[in-house]
């Protein structure tokens, strides 16, 4: 007969590890551990092999329940004072509770949890020991930076809470978890200061994440397609990082960071367009370096969404608005190319999207050289034999190199899908095809929200007092509130002593 987690625990040891073991199907790192330490008591210790802190297991867990002082103290007591008694005052552990079925106790066993059973009653005790192999705190592998915090997020949920409360030691900093996945029951975290969040924001994230049916969740990629506002846009509504700073920056704005365990990326809601092309780094140096940055990193982004299809427009088109020298340069270059500067264009585009993700892929220690012959061989033996005009292959190269300088890899990816569909309407009817497809761009823009909140903020609707930190970095002293979108219970972060100062000095006679 089939055994499941809604079947209820007997009062014996032995039915309850016959139970557990047909609903893991007898596995083999399933580990029950028969323990009696007087002639009227028996106790059984369950965990999974490879899950839980092996060494501590042994020298304080197992210790304390074959303790000799333990023993006299628990002769004379049924079954549930017994229980009790080493909930309260034997067992030594800091992470202790009492689970009553067998629906929890098997969610407590696969996370890495302990469970004491004692012969007699159907509770058990958690005893929290994780001891599973993690990966050490280290650079965040996507978003570098030359000057501050290096530090990056790990698969460890547990860490990565931890990394945050060391930037915010605030009491108002709340954290709750829920399980989701009705298979892979993935823990997943909301932090958020309650202080300075809009209420309504976190019923809404909480109602989301709820709302999630589905079997597993392994990698906040998966929270992030259920819980945006629109499925079909190619624009990112959900910021994601592996930075610990820029978790804590967007916290302290009022936003909600949502952390899955099992990944290093952390998601940030709600978020806005701006947001995609500010770095961590913009922070941690002078205000008009980091101003002139985000100027690079918006040209940056024209440059590799529009560069391609207004070349396809000039040189199709409209070869009366290039220079007389350029324009013979362009057709002494393309004299011998049997395609017309759309498929050119099209097939570079295509071939480096194919070396690119092949960079991905190849293994690190050829993938050097697999680089410089996708730029430099095939590049050169193309425009040689030419299929290709060599304006075209700097066209693709600087495209190539923009893309890189935008800081979220998210944003960057919308790009160059639009790309080609930019490219398609340049081929099509010239700067007038580029143009409907900016404006076409512009109003999607105008028409997305993250979590209800206006996705071009401040920009549209414009907000004079946000704009401080969106397409230019103010200094910090300049910066003295918060984004209106994300607060409202608290919207001045700083200059509060220097306003009760001016005030102090005004009230004087």
């Amino acid at each position: 007969m089939n055994k499941s987690v809604n079947d209820s625990f007997s009062t014996h040891l032995a039915d309850n590890a016959n139970l557990l073991a047909q609903l893991l199907g007898n596995s083999t790192d399933l580990v029950i551990k028969e323990l009696q330490p007087d002639d009227s008591t028996f106790i059984n210790v369950i965990y999974i092999d490879g899950l839980v802190h092996t060494q501590v297991l042994h020298q304080s867990i197992l210790y304390s329940l074959q303790d000799r002082y333990m023993t006299e103290r628990l002769e004379g007591l049924d079954a549930d004072q017994k229980l009790e008694l080493l909930y309260k005052q034997i067992l030594i552990a800091g992470d202790l509770s009492i689970t009553r079925t067998p629906k929890q106790f098997v969610h407590e066993l696969m996370s890495g949890n302990v469970m004491i059973m004692v012969d007699g009653t159907v509770a058990a005790l958690r005893v929290g020991l994780p001891g599973w192999e993690d990966r050490d705190v280290g650079d965040s592998n996507t978003q570098a930076v030359v000057r501050g915090p290096m530090e990056g997020f790990t698969e460890n949920i547990r860490t990565n809470t931890a990394l945050v409360r060391r930037k915010i030691k605030d009491p108002q900093l709340w954290l709750e978890t829920f399980q989701i996945g009705r298979l892979t029951q993935t823990s997943v975290s909301i932090m958020y200061l309650n202080s300075i969040v809009k209420p309504g924001l976190v019923k809404e994230v909480k109602r989301r994440l709820e709302a999630i049916d589905t079997d597993s969740i392994l990698e906040s990629g998966y929270i992030e397609e259920f819980i945006q506002d629109k499925t079909f846009t190619p624009f990112p509504t959900v910021y994601n990082t592996d930075r610990p700073d820029t978790v804590a920056a967007g916290i302290l704005e009022g936003k909600v960071a949502i952390l899955v365990d099992g990944t290093p990326f952390v998601l940030l809601v709600p978020t806005f367009f701006t947001v995609f092309f500010q770095s961590a780094e913009d922070y941690y140096q002078r205000a008009d370096i980091s101003t002139l940055l985000r100027f690079v990193r918006f040209l940056a982004f024209f440059i590799t969404l529009l560069a391609p299809s207004f070349y396809v427009a000039i040189t199709t088109y409209h070869q009366e608005m290039i220079p007389t020298n350029l324009v013979i340069s362009l057709a002494a270059q393309r004299e011998n190319v049997p395609f017309p500067a759309f498929v050119e264009a099209v097939l570079m585009e295509l071939t480096y999207e194919i070396l690119r993700e092949a960079g991905v892929r190849i293994p690190k220690n050829v993938g050097q050289a697999i680089s410089i012959v996708g730029t430099l061989v095939i590049g050169q033996a193309a425009v040689a034999a030419g299929f290709i005009s060599s304006s075209m292959v700097i066209i693709v190269s600087i495209t190539a190199i923009a893309s890189f300088v935008i800081p979220e890899m998210g944003m960057s990816i919308a790009a160059r899908i639009i790309r080609f569909a930019l490219i398609g309407l340049a081929g099509f009817i010239g700067l007038f095809g580029t143009l409907f497809g900016v404006f076409v761009i512009i109003l999607h823009l105008a028409s997305l929200q993250s979590f209800g909140e206006p996705y071009m903020s401040p920009i549209g609707p414009f907000r004079s007092r946000d704009i401080k930190d969106s397409i230019f970095r103010f200094p910090w002293p300049y910066q003295n509130t918060r984004p209106a979108e994300s607060s409202l219970n608290n919207t001045r972060r700083q200059g509060h002593k220097r306003k009760k100062e001016r005030q102090h000095e005004s009230e004087k006679p």
